[in-house]
């Protein structure tokens, strides 16, 4: 009854399709989402061949601890955001020492000077809402093989 009740509310919401993209190809939702539940979800992924990493939430929060792995991204974040502060500064915002963050912007300059590959090609808005449409009816569902 509950999830009869929530693909009403989603089939009459004007958002439902660029709602469903996102939970599809940009994050890793839980829950029930744009009349997809998360099971549903993985399984359009895997036919589009879509790979979402899940957030770091600790790290959008700024949170630190002891021990814990300093992201990449933050550390370039912080240094765009702030290009006056020290490097001494970063580290303590970080929660890290001054030797990681000048071994994370030395691997930025060396990465600058590389190539890199062509990203990933998303998949585009209709095609995740034909296999959607695809998945949550049922059709092209493969029969199971018993072990």
């Amino acid at each position: 009854m509950m999830v009869r009740k929530a693909q009403n509310l989603c089939e009459s919401c004007p958002l439902l399709k660029s709602c469903l993209y996102d939970a599809v190809v940009k994050h890793d939702v839980s829950g029930y989402v744009a009349q997809t539940t998360q099971r549903q979800r993985a399984e359009i992924r895997r036919r589009l061949g879509v790979t979402v990493t899940p957030e770091d939430f600790d790290t959008l929060a700024g949170v630190t601890s002891p021990n814990r792995q300093v992201d990449h991204e933050e550390v370039l974040r912080l240094r765009r955001a702030n290009p006056d502060e020290s490097l001494e500064t970063l580290a303590h915002r970080l929660g890290c020492s001054l030797s990681t963050v000048k071994r994370h912007l030395r691997r930025a300059r060396t990465e600058a000077s590389t190539p890199r590959p062509a990203p990933a090609r998303r998949p585009s808005p209709e095609q995740v809402a034909a296999v959607a449409q695809d998945v949550v009816s049922g059709t092209g569902r493969r029969p199971r093989v018993a072990a």
